[in-house]
């Protein structure tokens, strides 16, 4: 992660941890932890994010982010996605609401807390490797296994990882989510 990324996402993170929402870091900045680095334009947070959460958490972000209430409480009530913008630096900031399924369950039991700087001064929960394969796989299944990015990250973790990761949870996971032709066509890529 860049550092202005970086920065901004420790301020995220931390009105979330002062709010005790739980939350973890995925999308393309956890395949770059957990795999080969890539740009990227945005974080993707996920959040068990709830109504009463809202307007606090508005007022920690404050006026260095534009986050608009309104927008946010309609995300929270679909159960979707919502954004905030670092207005310093433009850097937007996705928030996903969890979703109350199993998966989303299971991956936030699963988030690890790693350390985001050298110094280890900063850290982030951040979701698993076979979290983030997962939900790259789904995300490349969703866009008609068109997204070569999605598809050179979900790679880029299968070979980074290889033996370290857990395999059974990733064959219990895409049976659930009907993944195994995907899983199995990128560990063959992957040389596993």
């Amino acid at each position: 992660m860049n550092g202005e990324q970086t920065d901004v996402n420790l301020i995220v993170a931390r009105a979330f941890d002062e709010l005790r929402i739980p939350y973890f870091l995925g999308g393309s900045m956890a395949s770059s932890v957990h795999g080969i680095y890539r740009a990227t334009n945005d974080a993707d947070f996920v959040a068990d994010f709830h109504i009463e959460h809202v307007s606090p958490f508005v007022a920690r972000l404050g006026k260095g982010f534009y986050a608009h209430e309104p927008a946010i409480l309609e995300a929270v009530f679909q159960q979707r996605s919502f954004n905030v913008i670092h207005q310093n630096t433009m850097l937007k900031v996705d928030v996903f609401v969890m979703k109350p399924d199993r998966f989303s369950q299971s991956q936030m039991q699963r988030r690890m807390l790693l350390p985001i700087d050298p110094a280890a001064s900063a850290s982030l929960y951040i979701a698993s490797p076979e979290d983030t394969i997962l939900s790259k796989l789904d995300w490349y299944r969703q866009t008609d296994c068109t997204s070569e990015r999605q598809w050179k990250d979900i790679v880029g973790v299968l070979k980074t990882q290889g033996a370290r990761l857990d395999r059974s949870y990733l064959a219990d996971w895409a049976e659930r989510l009907k993944l195994c032709d995907l899983l199995q066509r990128a560990l063959e890529e992957a040389g596993q």
